[in-house]
């Protein structure tokens, strides 16, 4: 009786921390370095005044805060960033290095905080044909998945930094066909409600959510031009300032607490 007892006890402490609301973390101090890697997407965004933001914020507040960016993967890597080119560069060759592209063990001893993100190629998102493979840079779930869980793991081993993982940006319709969105809605549904976990070192910021606007589409309002699915300046000077909150909640330990898309 008194084991079973026991058991019980145990077994209901299991599942009320299971339901514990998620806690703030510790904030970094007055001094945070932090890297955006991106592309051309990516690029728009930061012209739209995420540096502008961050020295206003820096100086109404006395804080050093500072953030810059970079292309990445960048010459002579191909022009790609997408999941299995994250995983080839930071997973299988950790540590190593390939083609002249930094890995995570020599950024991270340079930076607290590390964006990153896909350019739009990466919605374009395949049917699945039953076998998936991490060292696929074909684009569908099956791979994308397991080298999200992989890359995963990697950030872990890094816990002394906070990394920020946009979800995927999109196409406009017609350069994608509705099944290939309807993967790519699948695919940030997972990162959002699986891959991403509480308590841990890794953080979303829902870029998907503006894009898209609850369509399966990159909406067209907010492109560079027709058929041209880079966000427009308007887009880019919207977003800017809560992408840069998103940060914000994640150096000042809301990274679990606020909202994924920094509003």
């Amino acid at each position: 009786m008194l084991k079973k007892i026991i058991y019980l006890f145990f077994v209901s402490l299991l599942l009320f921390c299971l339901n514990l609301p998620a806690q703030d973390q510790k904030p970094f101090g007055k001094n945070v370095k932090i890297l955006f890697l991106h592309h051309s997407t990516g690029e728009n965004i930061w012209n739209g005044g995420v540096e502008k933001w961050f020295n206003q914020y820096n100086k109404k507040n006395n804080l050093n805060y500072e953030i810059r960016e970079t292309a990445f993967p960048n010459d002579p890597y191909d022009w790609a960033n997408y999941p299995y080119d994250y995983w080839l560069l930071w997973v299988k060759n950790a540590g190593k290095g390939h083609k002249g592209q930094p890995t995570l063990e020599k950024l991270t001893k340079d930076y607290q905080v590390i964006i990153w993100k896909h350019c739009f190629p990466g919605s374009t998102i395949e049917e699945d044909i039953g076998k998936p493979s991490v060292q696929s840079d074909v684009k569908s779930l099956e791979n994308y998945k397991l080298q999200y869980t992989a890359l995963k793991k990697k950030m872990k081993e890094f816990p002394q930094v906070r990394f920020i993982v946009w979800t995927l940006a999109l196409e406009l319709k017609g350069n994608i066909d509705e099944a290939q969105a309807k993967r790519a809605r699948a695919f940030v549904d997972w990162v959002k409600n699986e891959w991403d976990e509480k308590g841990d070192n890794i953080y979303i910021w829902d870029f998907y959510a503006f894009e898209s606007e609850q369509g399966l589409f990159f909406q067209k309002k907010y492109a560079a031009g027709d058929g041209d699915a880079h966000p427009n300046a308007a887009f880019a000077k919207k977003v800017a300032p809560v992408f840069c909150k998103r940060i914000l909640d994640v150096i000042e330990g809301r990274g679990d607490t606020g909202n994924i898309m920094g509003q």
